[in-house]
């Protein structure tokens, strides 16, 4: 009998790597592959377009990247890492920001149209399908008119970081969920969370 090849999955965590960046609502993408990986401890390393973690996860291998080509180029690390790593498309899971989703929701769905983010806009275009599994995190859309570049790249209010915690711990889960049980059974039970009263 041969082993049968590792199931592979690529986690890819978006954001912006610069430290202007960190702590805002844009970044969130990064903070929740940070929480995936805290428990093991686990070190992040410079590789091609990303930096990288891999790490086991009940049988199956998980590749999880932050891509240092700025969210808006976005789609040029995870074309490369899904190619070079022989990962089917289904088996990829892209974690953002979403303005249009309520501060404290997430959303696990396997395609959609990019929502007016330029990250998901970029993989879009660079994979030529809007068909690949997408972790959306709420930050919701309290800003004024004009002001909302300036929402999406500041730092979380105090409010916001409160509840931070338990929504990267939920978002984290999902991402495992996704891995383990697949994307169907991870929308059933993820799609409805919401932050308590």
């Amino acid at each position: 009998m041969y082993q049968s090849e590792i199931m592979k999955f690529l986690i890819a965590g978006l954001g912006n790597m610069d430290v202007e960046y960190m702590n805002t609502r844009h970044n969130v993408g990064f903070e929740v592959v940070d929480e995936m990986v805290k428990k093991d401890n686990l070190a992040w390393q410079g590789d091609r377009y990303v930096h990288k973690i891999e790490m086991k996860f009940r049988g199956k291998k998980l590749i999880l990247i932050k891509p240092t080509t700025f969210m808006n180029l976005s789609g040029k690390a995870i074309k490369y890492w899904l190619e070079a790593e022989n990962i089917p498309i289904e088996n990829s899971l892209v974690i953002l920001d979403d303005l249009n989703l309520e501060y404290g929701k997430i959303r696990i769905k396997g395609e959609g149209t990019d929502g007016g983010h330029n990250g998901l806009k970029d993989i879009s275009v660079q994979l030529g399908t809007t068909k690949y599994p997408r972790l959306r995190i709420g930050i919701g859309s309290n800003f004024n008119k004009g002001s909302q570049v300036n929402f999406v790249l500041g730092k979380w209010n105090e409010m916001e970081n409160k509840n931070l915690p338990l929504i990267l711990s939920k978002a984290a889960e999902c991402s495992f969920s996704f891995c383990l049980a697949g994307l169907q059974h991870s929308m059933n039970q993820f799609n409805s969370f919401k932050l308590p009263d």
